[in-house]
Order: structure tokens, then sequence, then C-alpha cells
């Protein structure tokens, strides 16, 4: 009986040093940011002023999340969280970063947070006039490509912070710079299948700046102004037909019905003419089928990078024989370029889909936003 007491009395004795150990070292949740079309991540806050990022779609068909505490420099080193239950632990507010995809610049600076970039890959291909300037100025440094990402600069740079992208999580020099204590965290913004999915992403950049009051305003005023266009779109009187796309080499890619793409054509009153396909990415088609079920389309919409009905003609003459090419209703986003030639519908349009949304709709219903001067999509010239 003793040695039962004794055995009874050691499982307490620990139980409760292991439940005290777990109450100190996890901070309860004070609340959840709201996000509300977004699907690819999530944030909390704890006690303490910990932020947790969690991010399920790091890229398509992950099965991969990741989990991120950004913790005030004032406690990084108090901080009782335990290191091995996150991906990577960053003190905020951060003050220098590396980022990697040309989405993520327009976040930044509607933040105000360009000061903050120290380095990017392939500076080539961003338009942003504000960050072309700080390139120039040598304030931003050119890293080489994502997939190759010149670490000794990366760690010459020092950042606070690195916002990765990637389509399958095997980047090895993401790898090297974890180890040598570079933070590390994926941005997933592109796998969002709807517009106002990828803007809300601002939410994902804001806690690493102390900057949440002013995202959530930001992507409130963006999301207003999508719904209304989206609800003056329905006022139309007629819906007309549209095709997308253009071939390369051989096959005709254009968007598939889940996707991105698809959303906009939808929120404008447009017939998109493969809205009821499977998939959030592309469709690969032959010309044959797409002239089959395009051919008398009322409109044509990103026609590839083609600028020029000229161009067009010679790039295919069976172009031709499409109704949108004799009518001249065919309209590009590709003549919007910034100087160094990188297209600002890849840039901007994700965090501005109002934007887009309203181009379209001036487009299909000229009579709805009569003086609209369109940013993105342009006609052919």
């Amino acid at each position: 009986m003793r040695h039962l007491f004794l055995l009874s009395f050691l499982l307490a004795f620990f139980s409760c040093k292991q439940e005290k150990k777990q109450s100190i070292s996890v901070p309860a949740t004070v609340k959840k940011i709201t996000i509300s079309d977004a699907k690819g991540f999530s944030v909390e806050k704890l006690e303490g002023g910990i932020t947790i990022v969690r991010i399920t779609s790091p890229w398509p068909n992950s099965k991969t999340g990741f989990t991120y505490a950004l913790v005030p420099k004032e406690k990084i080193n108090t901080s009782l969280l335990d290191k091995s239950a996150y991906d990577a632990i960053v003190p905020v507010p951060v003050e220098r970063i590396v980022a990697t995809s040309t989405t993520h610049i327009p976040a930044l600076e509607a933040l105000g947070a360009t000061d903050r970039l120290v380095g990017f890959t392939n500076t080539q291909y961003i338009s942003s006039e504000a960050t072309r300037k700080r390139i120039e100025k040598g304030e931003v440094q050119e890293l080489g490509n994502n997939e190759a990402i010149n670490t000794e600069m990366v760690l010459a740079l020092q950042p606070d912070v690195v916002f990765g992208f990637g389509i399958d999580g095997q980047n090895k020099a993401y790898e090297t710079l974890k180890r040598s204590g570079i933070p590390v965290v994926y941005n997933g913004d592109w796998t969002e299948g709807s517009p106002l999915g990828k803007a809300e992403w601002i939410k994902f950049f804001a806690p690493f700046f102390g900057k949440e009051e002013a995202a959530d305003s930001i992507f409130a005023a963006i999301k207003s102004d999508y719904l209304k266009v989206k609800s003056l779109a329905k006022k139309a009187q007629n819906k007309p037909a549209v095709l997308s796309g253009a071939l390369y080499k051989d096959v005709w890619y254009l968007p598939a019905g889940e996707s991105w793409a698809a959303q906009f054509l939808e929120d404008a009153n447009a017939d998109y003419l493969w809205k009821n396909t499977k998939g959030t990415g592309s469709l690969s088609l032959s010309l044959e089928n797409v002239l089959v079920k395009g051919q008398s389309a009322d409109f044509w919409v990103s026609p590839s990078e083609y600028i020029s009905y000229r161009g067009l003609k010679e790039g295919n003459p069976h172009y031709t024989q499409f109704d949108a090419f004799h009518n001249k209703k065919i309209y590009t986003f590709a003549n919007t370029k910034g100087a160094t030639g990188g297209l600002l519908y890849f840039e901007l349009g994700p965090n501005r889909p109002d934007m887009i949304l309203k181009d379209l709709v001036h487009i299909f219903h000229p009579e709805l936003l009569p003086d609209y001067q369109p940013y993105f999509f342009k006609p052919l010239e």
C-alpha cells in the first residue's frame, strides 16, 4: 500500500507540473482576425501581443501547412513559446524584408511599408513606379531567381524575414536561409480561387508591420467597391458571350470555369462560354474545339500577350475566323506595362480586383459606366 500511495503521489505531482508547463508556454487566444474571403490563411492574436499566422495553402494542392509566430521584439527573449511548434518565429515589427513575388509589392505599398523592402528576386518584373525608384537608387537589391535565390546576398542584407513563394516546397535556397537563422514565410496569395480572396491577403502582411487596422480598412474599401460594381452589372439588359485566351504552339489555353479569371467574367454579368467546366487553372483545348464554341462570341478578352489585330493575324490566320476579330471586340491587358515591361495586371490586379471588374463592366456594359477610363484592359490596336 505504501508503494502504491507513493506511485500515485508521483504521478499526480508530475501531471500537475506538466499541466503547469503547458499553461505557461501556450498563451491563451485573445481573438481571431476575421478573414471573410481568403481560404489559404488565418490569423489569431494571443496574450502578450503574439500573433499566430497559419498558411494552409502555400501552393496548389498542398498537403503541407505552415504556422508562424510573430512575437514583439521586446518580448522575443522572454517568450515561453515552444519554438519546435512553429515553422518560424519572427520578431516584429519587421524593419528589413525580402520579397519574391510582384503581387507582394502593391500590398506593401498600400500598408506604407515600401521602405522595408531591401531585396527582391527578378527586380526587372516590378512595375510599381515607387519601388522602381528605390531599385534605381540601390535601396532594393537584385537577388536572382526565386528558385535559386542568391543566399549570400540575402545573408549580407540580414533581413528580418523573407516572404517566400513556392510551387512545391522544394526550394533548397530557402532551407539554407532558415538554417542560417533567417525566417522564411510562405505567401500563397496566388492560390486563391476568388478575386476578393486574393486581395484579402493584405491581412497576411499586416501583422508583420503592426498595420492590422490599416489592412482591415483597405480591404473593406476594396470589397465594398467590388460588390457595388458587381451589383451594378446585374442591371445590364444583356449578357454578352465571351471568349478568352489564345494559342500557344498548338494548344489554346483559357480559364477553367472555377478560376479567378472566370469569376471576374461572371461578376461582370457576362456569359463566359466555358463557365461550366471544372478546375481553377487553365483548360487546354484545340483550335477546332474553341472555334466550334466561341466563333460567334460577342467579346474576346485576354488574348495572351497580343496587343494588335495585325499581330494576332500574323500569329495565326485562323484568329480572323472569330466574330470578335471582325467586329473589333478584343480587349487585352498586355498593353498596360511598367517601365521595364512588366504587366501590371499580374502585379497590381490581384490586389485591386475592384479595378479589374470596373474595366470588364465598362467593356461589356458601357452604358453602366459611361465615363470610366479602363486601367488594365484596353482595345487591341
